[in-house]
């Protein structure tokens, strides 16, 4: 390990590459066409009611969001903007860790790797948990490896804390704790001592302390909600070899082939930088695989395996290997921007190629409009109409509700706007079949011509008395 780690002529160089790539972004935000997305428009509701927790996350995608748009506005640029400058904070972080380790050249090619991979782009014009939690896993691993090369305590107290706000992003922040104590284990030069080990712990339970006292105040809803995800915890395993391939071929596509063939024999690797490196990526990355042998697991679930995994990837490759992998990265970065813009252009088999990211807010204003011409409230069981009805409709003064649910909330908007007992005012509800209130079919309130990601499926509305939601079939 260099131990000229003090060297800071990375950064000028990193910075430019970081800081291009990020106007790029900025810019091309902009001029993005794209509605936000069902999580999206969540998250921004869960920025202008804050709490230490929410149905299926961590709060601290809600505080950042909630931050910005109190301070800018609501338009979708600025609930997505932190995405791009969160990314570009990881790209100087993990370049730091990269200098410490392999010096100024593996630096600058891991702020250059990083902040081009493909998920990466995505988080850019997409605003999610993994974005949020990025940055501060990072700082953790920067300052575990600080730690172990002089064992001072403020080193692991840093990081304890830097992970600790990664989990109040992200659960699968605690993946970097399992990564941690086997590197320890395994690599003499990552042991940061029982001290440290237990003083890096105390900040990261202190840090989490607010969500966890949250999650036992509300029937461990962020807990249920993850086990749902997980499938196989309540339904029994099986074991989907066809779902084990599926996701792990996809992980070439989040982190890139090159730079992901390159992880892959960086496992392998000898030497204990590299082989403390990969354990501290391989944990999420076995574990999501074999979520996904047992059940379902989605691309993105793998992510905290990519942060170390970028600065091994850098290492591994030679440099024509770090130009090859720059230039797919560089195709990536153009393309996911570009297609924003050019929404709904292109047309792939008669729809929008964005067709999922397109028509919610025309959708919701439509319904909003029928809603304020009759005076009532609105109600639908769908999550994403609902989520973009609280968004786009956040002036409107309508009121929205969900279904009001006997068991355990299906949702955030069951938890938090349920259709209040004994309701028997006039309401708009929002189906997709016919609507019978005992007396034969009820007639439409209007037609909701539909658009983008709403063109294939009928959305009825109906004006009605209140009691006809406890009589319908």
């Amino acid at each position: 390990m260099r131990n000229d780690a003090s060297d800071t002529g990375w950064l000028r160089p990193a910075l430019f590459v970081v800081l291009a790539v990020t106007v790029f972004r900025l810019v091309m935000l902009a001029f993005d066409r794209t509605d936000l997305f069902v999580d999206e428009t969540q998250y921004w509701l869960w920025g202008q009611r804050l709490d230490f927790g929410y149905y299926s996350k961590p709060p601290l995608i809600g505080w950042v969001i909630g931050l910005v748009t109190r301070l800018a506005s609501d338009a979708p640029f600025w609930v997505r903007m932190p995405g791009t400058l969160f990314h570009a904070a990881t790209a100087l972080i993990l370049a730091a860790l990269a200098a410490r380790i392999a010096g100024r050249s593996a630096a600058i090619w891991t702020a250059a790797l990083y902040v081009t991979l493909p998920f990466v782009g995505v988080g850019t014009v997409m605003i999610s948990t993994d974005t949020i939690m990025a940055p501060f896993f990072a700082l953790a691993l920067l300052f575990f490896w600080r730690c172990g090369e002089d064992r001072r305590p403020v080193f692991a107290l840093a990081a304890g804390a830097a992970i600790g706000a990664a989990f109040m992003a992200k659960y699968a922040a605690i993946y970097f704790l399992i990564g941690a104590a086997l590197a320890m284990i395994a690599v003499p030069g990552r042991r940061i001592g029982w001290g440290n080990a237990a003083l890096m712990v105390l900040a990261f339970a202190v840090v989490i302390s607010p969500n966890v006292v949250w999650n036992l105040t509300h029937k461990l809803a962020t807990v249920e909600h993850t086990m749902d995800n997980v499938g196989w915890v309540r339904g029994g395993a099986g074991l989907n070899f066809g779902s084990m391939a599926e996701f792990f071929g996809s992980q070439f596509g989040v982190f890139g082939p090159v730079a992901m063939v390159a992880l892959l024999v960086g496992y392998f690797r000898k030497g204990a930088d590299a082989r403390a490196l990969a354990l501290l990526s391989v944990p999420p990355l076995i574990a999501v695989t074999v979520q996904a042998l047992l059940g379902k697991a989605y691309a993105n679930w793998a992510v905290a395996a990519y942060f170390a995994g970028t600065v091994l990837a850098v290492l591994v490759l030679p440099r024509w290997g770090r130009w090859l992998a720059l230039a797919f990265n560089l195709i990536v970065t153009v393309t996911i921007p570009v297609l924003t813009v050019l929404a709904p252009w292109p047309v792939v088999n008669g729809k929008p190629l964005l067709n999922r990211y397109l028509g919610r807010e025309e959708l919701s204003t439509r319904i909003l409009a029928l809603a304020q011409a009759d005076g009532v409230p609105v109600y639908t069981d769908d999550r994403d109409i609902l989520a973009d009805l609280f968004y786009t409709g956040r002036d409107s003064g309508v009121t929205i509700y969900a279904p009001r649910n006997e068991g355990r909330p299906r949702n955030y908007y069951e938890q938090t706007f349920p259709l209040p007992e004994g309701f028997d005012g006039r309401i708009l509800v929002l189906r997709r079949e016919p609507l019978d209130c005992g007396a034969g079919a009820m007639p439409p309130a209007g037609i909701l011509a539909t658009s983008g990601v709403w063109s294939d499926r009928q959305i009825i509305p109906y004006v009605v008395d209140g009691g006809c939601l406890a009589a319908r079939p």
